[in-house]
């Protein structure tokens, strides 16, 4: 969990990366790592605009490691 302020997370709401992005592009890649991690690590689906969304900012991170730590 990270701590965001109020119209922050108003502003993502229940969005995934494939309309709603940080607005700090330095922060970006770890997002979407993340999102990528979490998706796995509970085995959730993804859709065709959201695959889309997260490789086309992948690519632009191609250092940035996904690391997943599995469920139980």
């Amino acid at each position: 969990m990270i701590a965001v302020s109020a119209s922050s997370n108003r502003s993502k709401s229940d969005q995934d990366p494939s309309t709603w992005l940080p607005t700090f592009e330095g922060y970006r890649c770890q997002y979407v790592t993340d999102w990528v991690a979490d998706k796995t690590r509970y085995g959730l689906s993804v859709d065709v605009r959201e695959e889309a969304a997260l490789a086309q900012t992948l690519n632009r991170c191609p250092n940035e490691p996904v690391t997943v730590t599995l469920a139980r």
